[in-house]
């Protein structure tokens, strides 16, 4: 299972903020048993937003999103989520409470702002200062603070998707005295037997100048790619190492 991320803010942008999610959410993906599909680093550009998240939500894809929710005027990530799927922007319930409790004399006129949410919207627990994030389509939407949206993805994640502890592993040889583009028609047909693995082909330049083939994937399937794209080297006459390369990324209990 993948997921993608979506870190919002002009701050990440310009440098005068260093991005952490990244790190934090591939670790915490990996730990469950997930991977993280891909990234995009956005800026606070409302028309670009929408256009993003109705893509991932047309898609039907699982991403996490962190920054933009808060409730000064540059925050456009609430607004942005609803349009793209669709919805109004209502104010839910639960989260006025939670903010009401937080904030006893300031919630309003200006942080009650945050309870205003896609209609429909499922809350994500914030452990820090309790301002809920919120869940729509499978969109995951937190604080841009790491010390905030780190836990509260790790919530989504224990709260909604069930652990797949079943190891992944990667196996590979060597190739040598052949290209990439001599491998082309090899790396074409094995990843149409092989969808469901992760095919990477890495060049190495040097002293000793080889091509590293492999596979990335769960279960048996990987062996036998790996032993079939033997076969097929050797068929096509080209050298590989006798020795797979193994890496095993088990999960943490």
């Amino acid at each position: 299972m993948k997921f993608g991320l979506m870190v919002i803010g002009d701050e990440i942008l310009s440098g005068r903020r260093r991005d952490t999610h990244v790190a934090g959410f591939r670790k915490m993906l990996h730990d469950h048993g997930f991977s993280l599909g891909w990234v995009q680093i956005l800026p606070d550009d409302p028309q670009l937003l929408v256009r993003q998240l109705k893509q991932s939500m047309d898609a039907a894809e699982r991403v996490f999103s962190c920054g933009g929710i808060g409730a000064t005027p540059d925050d456009h990530t609430r607004l942005c989520a609803a349009q793209a799927a669709g919805l109004p922007l209502v104010r839910h319930a639960e989260a006025v409470a939670l903010i009401e409790q937080q904030f006893p004399d300031s919630a309003y006129p200006h942080r009650i702002r945050m309870a205003e949410l896609p209609e429909g919207s499922r809350l994500i627990p914030n452990p820090v200062n309790r301002v809920p994030g919120f869940s729509i389509h499978e969109h995951y939407f937190m604080p841009g603070f790491p010390h905030m949206a780190h836990p509260m993805g790790q919530w989504v994640l224990n709260q909604y998707y069930t652990p797949d502890r079943q190891p992944q592993q990667e196996l590979s040889l060597r190739v040598f005295g052949a290209s990439e583009n001599d491998l082309m028609p090899i790396l074409e047909k094995m990843t149409r037997d092989w969808p469901r693995l992760k095919l990477f082909s890495l060049p190495r330049m040097g002293e000793e100048s080889f091509v590293e083939l492999g596979f990335r994937g769960k279960g048996k399937a990987v062996q036998e790619a790996l032993q079939r794209l033997q076969q097929e080297l050797e068929q096509a006459g080209i050298a590989y190492s006798d020795a797979a390369l193994t890496r095993m990324f088990h999960q943490q209990e």
